[in-house]
């Protein structure tokens, strides 16, 4: 999706501003690659910079209820310090690195109803304008991948996938919000909890893996959730036993929730692969429009095989259309 704008902030006759993705999805810590295409207008013009900025549609709760808003996360000059003649066409190449938190927008193919994107924000004579907005798609890591992919063998399947403001309590979070990818519970767990929740939180090193399941609520208490940690490693994901490390990870995590039902404590701390802390804020249910079709089979082989809701789609589209016509 590519919107091609007018530099507003000059009024008719100012430069024109395209920005191309070159194909395909990008990863967490990657490489972002396209080009910034510049159309002359009736005049010379100085281009001071060209700016991108990666933008997301987040979610955020307070007292007053829930609410989304656009949130900017990282922003790279590219360009600029030249001069565009009139009718001139000049393109300006880049390669920026994304944050490795970036969140994850498809997974084989099929969109999560995450929507992210990348505004170009050209700087001619003193004024700015932010005069084109792009759709981001991000592919998960290989250990991304190989979670998800052990969580549909082991039964579980697709809710939904949103963003949410704040941060992970305990954690080395970087962006202003995170990912939750809300999972129904497989058959052996549906006794137990009502869905399981995955947060990722890559860097460098390796990632952090936030588990987190709810607690049913009885008649005499309200549901609670309980919520562990884990840390994997980058390097060797063909190498290690995902299904029954990802089996070992939930069965701890239910085995605490049920603990705290005992004892009345919320988060029961793990042990082995790693620890685990509350998120910080208030709980959220399931993102608005996220929702993707499911079949009976888990998340891998049956959920992200199947159709893209509607309404996903036209989100998205309508994400950016609205975006365009309020800067506009």
């Amino acid at each position: 999706m590519v919107f091609k704008r007018l530099l507003g902030s000059l009024g008719v006759g100012g430069p024109t501003v395209d920005t191309v993705l070159d194909p395909g999805a990008a990863r967490p810590g990657g490489t972002l690659t396209g080009q910034v295409h510049l159309m002359g207008a009736d005049a010379d013009f100085d281009i001071e910079h060209i700016t991108l900025e990666l933008v997301a549609r987040v979610e955020a709760e307070h007292d007053g209820g829930e609410s989304e808003g656009v949130v900017a996360f990282e922003r790279f000059t590219v360009g600029g310090g030249f001069r565009l003649g009139a009718g001139q066409r000049h393109s300006v190449p880049f390669t920026v690195a994304l944050p490795w938190e970036t969140p994850v927008t498809e997974l084989y193919g099929q969109h999560l109803g995450v929507v992210l994107g990348v505004r170009t924000e050209l700087a001619v004579a003193g004024a700015k304008d932010k005069g084109d907005l792009d759709q981001l798609n991000i592919a998960p890591l290989p250990v991304q991948e190989a979670i998800l992919e052990a969580l549909g063998q082991l039964g579980f399947g697709f809710r939904s996938a949103d963003l949410e403001y704040g941060r992970v309590g305990g954690t080395g979070q970087q962006l202003p919000f995170y990912q939750e990818i809300e999972l129904t519970p497989a058959p052996q767990y549906a006794g137990q909890v009502n869905e399981i929740e995955v947060t990722f939180l890559a860097n460098p090193g390796g990632m952090e893996v936030v588990l987190e399941a709810d607690k049913r609520g009885g008649l005499l208490s309200s549901g609670r959730d309980a919520l562990t940690r884990f840390t994997v490693a980058h390097d060797g994901v063909e190498h290690q036993d995902w299904n029954g490390i990802v089996d070992g990870w939930i069965r701890q995590l239910v085995e605490h929730r049920a603990a705290y039902g005992h004892h009345g404590d919320p988060y029961a701390y793990g042990h082995g692969h790693g620890d685990h802390h509350p998120h910080d804020g208030h709980r959220s249910g399931p993102g608005m429009g996220t929702a993707v079709a499911a079949g009976a089979a888990g998340l891998a082989v049956g959920v992200v095989g199947g159709m893209v809701a509607a309404e996903v789609v036209d989100e998205v589209g309508d994400f950016f259309e609205g975006e365009e016509e309020e800067e506009g």
